[in-house]
């Protein structure tokens, strides 16, 4: 069959086959987690992130052109590689090897290209083939034993293949027999919803986080400037705002601090402070912004404020303090009910989004502040902040506001009958139709029984205090013929949760199964939902969220777990979506943190979601990011590591890096959690390929290297790991024996160990004795 002589190399990949100790203490994790339902294959690429539909068709691996791991690019780099093996065979062995050769190659593009090379684990290295169901890989080896030297150089596949098939077969064994191929292309369940958010049983949807700031005070608000530098701005209850930059590091001056001004306390549940920051859609030009908190008037009347500031001049990260132009003040009747909320809608205007002046029941007048339209309180309002009117206004009235005619009524409001809205976002419209663009969603914090989520029309009558959700609050205002009031989308109970948040409908790049999905979820229970419409029947269907799977979510960086709290949500200006929660909900507490939402079903394809972040230039230092949220695979180490020390008791204490490594004394640096992570390029990827990270894409981050030597990490998990059983290091059960038990050799040889160890503790117990 082969017409050319194989040269002695081989291919030029590295043979991670090889037991080194590092590889032999990673693969008795990954047998110990595959043992108790731990880890458990998911789709997953070779660059540890999720799998995509390829924007191009794909000539070569046609298999996985609507779902897969490869983009054209590397379609051809694939192909390639064929033709040049193909060149050593004759006719005759392109019709018995081609087959072959093309299945084994293709599969860096499956979906489970990950589970298949033994990737999953970012920690071990890949292998150079992919695993094999035992018939397929005998029908292989039988017809093609002389292509294996083409495929690989690892010599423990190579010297046993001119005799030993069932050998050969062993080594691509994969311990799942489900996810071998070519059993993988024909599982129901594996491949029946693929491509799409993943649900548990009870239709759940699974994703996941990645953790972008922490250390904040009550971050009630996180904005965007729309001006290209993809900075965003992080608001703490108290009145200080920061700048993000998008490497991920935080300016170590803030942007803004008022906290001297702001009216705030520690106390828990606190709902003064400063509430909302929103920037002018032509900032980049005239450097407006504008902002919205509590504060004390004469004779210490508490008050809401609306302002307009601008940043600096001198410095594109800072306020200038002495800018602040009052728009607007509005006086609260009681500490509660503050509303919060401002966003510039599609027409250039500016809603802001007022309570109803607190306490319980709207009990102000004879239907309540957000019934009585000359009040300010409990209200929409539309006001354009480009120039001011005649009536001594700082802002000018909209023509077409909905009551500029109406006697009694201010001309400003835009909609009534509204408790608490907390939370409002505009929808920016499906990236390719544009569908649902420019529709406001609001969260209303219901009263004693029910949450609900509007979306805000022109003129809208809410319902609040005569209804709450789609229930009846006040009777009376409830069965009054001209209440004409609007619906919510959707209204909870409490049993679910007692304040909702308010969210954004998702409309970024990088998951592109969310597209269209409304996120929200509920201050006091922690809940994350999800809405989505039915376009025919224009209803909302709500599905739960849940990121309590470590095994959905075992991908490098991201987690599974996040703070209870969940004061705001928000949106990047690539569309991404975040949201901002704490541990304390206290104003003065540093428990707060900010999440990214990442689908681990379905990533878009390599290259789509790339930016060019305008520079902005810095003065003040940078605070480099520190993740303080252990990710799921730190989480399923560490299960695993438990459940070797519950199996094996007298074995797993040398197997643990820290204790191995505390044998020997402390070492010089602490080694934190990701410390000495290698990462491995695929099969067949160029030197220096990046690896998939779920953080900004504007600059990716390269694989971290892992330091060498005989004091590194991997280096005293490698020694660690000889102590561990013998079964686990040979791959499979030795005959006669349970699985996870050792020898008779490795019986006694441990007995004697501990022997040893008995009794140099009994020594030193005599000598402290004695002395």
């Amino acid at each position: 069959m082969l017409r050319r002589s194989i040269p002695r190399s081989g291919w030029s990949q590295r043979a991670p086959w090889l037991l080194t100790s590092s590889r032999i203490f990673y693969l008795c994790l990954t047998v110990l987690w595959g043992q108790v339902g731990l880890l458990q294959g998911h789709p997953q690429c070779l660059d540890y992130g999720p799998p995509f539909r390829p924007l191009l068709h794909l000539e070569f691996c046609s298999d996985y052109e609507s779902f897969g791991c490869c983009d054209q690019r590397k379609d051809h780099r694939i192909a390639a590689r064929y033709w040049d093996i193909m060149e050593y065979f004759d006719l005759k062995g392109h019709e018995l090897c081609g087959g072959y050769i093309k299945d084994i190659l293709c599969q860096e593009c499956s979906p489970y290209a990950a589970h298949l090379y033994d990737a999953e684990n970012p920690q071990t290295p890949l292998r150079n083939l992919p695993g094999l169901c035992s018939d397929y890989c005998s029908a292989f080896h039988s017809s093609c034993h002389s292509a294996i030297s083409l495929l690989t150089n690892d010599h423990r596949l190579q010297k046993p293949h001119q005799k030993d098939g069932a050998h050969f077969c062993h080594l691509l064994n994969l311990p799942d027999k489900d996810y071998c191929f070519p059993k993988v292309l024909r599982s129901d369940h594996l491949n029946r919803n693929l491509g799409v958010v993943a649900e548990d049983h009870r239709g759940c949807l699974q994703l996941c986080l990645t953790e972008v700031a922490n250390g904040l005070r009550n971050p009630v608000s996180m904005v965007h400037a729309g001006d290209g530098t993809h900075r965003f701005f992080v608001a703490e209850q108290i009145g200080v705002v920061w700048v993000y930059l998008p490497d991920g590091s935080r300016l170590e001056q803030p942007f803004l601090d008022l906290k001297s001004i702001v009216l705030t306390t520690p106390w828990v549940g606190d709902e003064r402070g400063f509430l909302g920051l929103a920037f002018h859609p032509k900032f980049r030009r005239n450097r407006k912004f504008y902002i919205y908190y509590s504060c004390l008037g004469k004779k210490r009347v508490e008050k809401i404020r609306i302002s307009e500031m601008k940043v600096s001049r001198a410095d594109p990260n800072k306020a200038d303090p002495k800018s602040e132009r009052v728009i607007l003040e509005i006086e609260e009747p009681a500490s509660n009910h503050n509303g919060g909320q401002l966003l510039f809608g599609l027409d250039g205007y500016m809603y802001i989004f007022t309570g109803d002046g607190g306490q319980t029941g709207d009990p102000f007048g004879k239907f309540g502040n957000a019934q009585n339209k000359s009040s300010l309180l409990g209200k929409v309002l539309r006001i354009d902040v480009d120039g001011a009117s005649s009536g001594g206004r700082r802002y000018r009235i909209p023509l077409d506001n909905p009551f500029v005619s109406e006697p009694g009524a201010h001309p400003a409001i835009y909609a009534y009958g509204i408790r608490n809205m907390w939370r409002c976002a505009v929808d920016r419209g499906d990236p390719t139709t544009g569908q649902g663009r420019g529709r406001m969603f609001c969260g209303d914090v219901g009263q004693n029984r029910f949450e609900e989520v509007d979306i805000i029309v022109k003129g809208g009558n809410y319902g609040w205090r005569a209804k709450e959700g789609f229930e009846c609050y006040d009777k009376k205002l409830c069965h009054n013929a001209s209440l004409d009031d609007v619906l919510p989308i959707y209204a909870y109970g409490h049993a679910v949760g007692k304040s909702v948040t308010g969210g954004y409908v998702y409309r970024g790049c990088e998951s592109p199964n969310l597209n269209g999905l409304y996120i929200f979820g509920d201050f006091m229970s922690g809940r994350l939902m999800a809405l989505q419409e039915d376009r025919r029947t224009k209803k909302w269907k709500k599905q739960d969220i849940c990121l309590g799977s470590p095994e959905s979510c075992a991908f490098p960086g991201l987690i599974s777990t996040y703070s209870k709290f969940i004061i705001s949500f928000a949106e990047d200006e690539a569309g991404e979506l975040y949201f901002l929660a704490t541990s304390y909900p206290s104003a003065y507490t540093p428990r707060g943190s900010i999440y990214k939402f990442v689908d681990p079903s379905r990533r878009a394809p390599p290259g789509k979601c790339k930016y060019k972040p305008v520079p902005v230039k810095t003065k003040s230092k940078r605070v480099q990011f520190r993740p303080l949220a252990k990710t799921a695979l730190d989480l399923l180490k560490e299960q695993s590591l438990k459940e070797a020390a519950r199996r094996f008791p007298d074995r797993t204490l040398a197997s643990r890096p820290d204790r191995a490594s505390s044998r020997k004394g402390p070492s010089k640096k602490p080694i934190s959690a990701t410390s000495g992570r290698k990462t491995f390029p695929g099969p067949g990827a160029k030197k220096g390929a990046r690896v998939w990270s779920p953080g900004p894409q504007g600059k990716r981050r390269k694989s971290p290297k892992a330091p060498r030597g005989r004091g590194s990490p991997s280096a005293r998990r490698g020694r660690a790991a000889r102590s561990l059983p013998a079964p686990l290091l040979s791959g499979g059960p030795v005959r006669g024996r349970a699985w996870g038990q050792p020898p008779r050799h490795a019986e006694a040889a441990a007995a004697a160990r501990d022997l040893r160890r008995r009794r140099s503790w009994g020594r030193r117990w005599g000598l402290a004795q004695r002395a």
